[in-house]
């Protein structure tokens, strides 16, 4: 798995980002794990992480109030306290196999993680399966309040996945952080990958609120247009593996392996 050098410059910005996205292959062999029970899906992804190489110390559950299941938690230790979150719920309803809405987002969480460990990275990385999103954000809810202050403070971006491969990587602007979208938009125009700005606010609301109620910058990515809403696959029998399409699904993959890394490049600028 070579890593991929990229070399960018904007007016006074030069540096090179260094990743390692992992093979198509093995995306789709961690997408096609969704079957079970959420339980069942908590332990897939526990399982996942550590074949990524996060294990040990670094993966954790965090017991959840009201909630069956935990949060899964994967730490990525950097060279300072400044974080970045990735989440993703691993919860589905009941109809349908619940891949798109939201095994999508949370079998991606531990190839991100085998995207940018190999390279020493100033900020540490957490990347959380949050439980119960369906049955109100109870998960993320759960975490953003338990957060001391001075991990608020530390923290430099929350990046939400959730509902991907149904298109091309859409952002939720209306509940992502300016800045953070820029630098998205910014980052897939370098790569030459599709991105547009997709507004889902009727359709409900997603784990990235918790954190941006905290001050926290937050991201939305996800996949939802106009015509796959007209196609009401999220929370019905139609949400099965074979509504995922695979080009833009791994193209989503490999931007964001490329976007946390572009991240870690970018100075801890917040005021919270």
């Amino acid at each position: 798995m070579a890593s991929l050098l990229l070399l960018f410059s904007a007016g006074a910005l030069s540096e090179s980002i260094r990743y390692a996205p992992v093979t198509r292959n093995v995306i789709q062999a961690r997408l096609r794990s969704y079957t079970g029970t959420d339980a069942q899906r908590e332990t897939t992804l526990k399982r996942l992480f550590s074949q990524a190489g996060c294990a040990g110390l670094q993966l954790n559950e965090q017991r959840v109030q009201l909630a069956t299941l935990p949060n899964v938690i994967c730490t990525l230790p950097g060279a300072s306290e400044s974080t970045i979150i990735v989440g993703a719920h691993f919860d589905h309803v009941p109809a349908g196999d619940g891949v798109v809405d939201n095994w999508s987002g949370a079998s991606l969480l531990p190839s991100l993680y085998e995207a940018v460990k190999e390279e020493p990275r100033q900020h540490t990385y957490v990347f959380v399966g949050f439980t119960d999103e369906e049955k109100g954000e109870v998960g993320s809810r759960f975490y953003a309040q338990h957060m001391t202050k001075e991990q608020i403070a530390t923290t430099d971006a929350m990046v939400n996945m959730d509902t991907l491969g149904l298109a091309p990587t859409e952002i939720w602007v209306s509940h992502s952080d300016k800045r953070l979208t820029g630098a998205l938009v910014y980052f897939a125009k370098l790569l030459k990958m599709p991105i547009s700005g997709v507004d889902v606010d009727r359709i409900g609301s997603t784990d990235s609120v918790q954190f941006a109620a905290l001050n926290i910058p937050s991201i939305t990515i996800h996949s939802l247009t106009q015509e796959t809403w007209n196609q009401r696959i999220l929370h019905t029998a139609k949400d099965r593996i074979t509504a995922i399409r695979m080009d833009d699904y791994y193209q989503t993959y490999r931007l964001l392996s490329g976007y946390l890394a572009f991240l870690d490049t970018l100075s801890h600028s917040n005021s919270h």
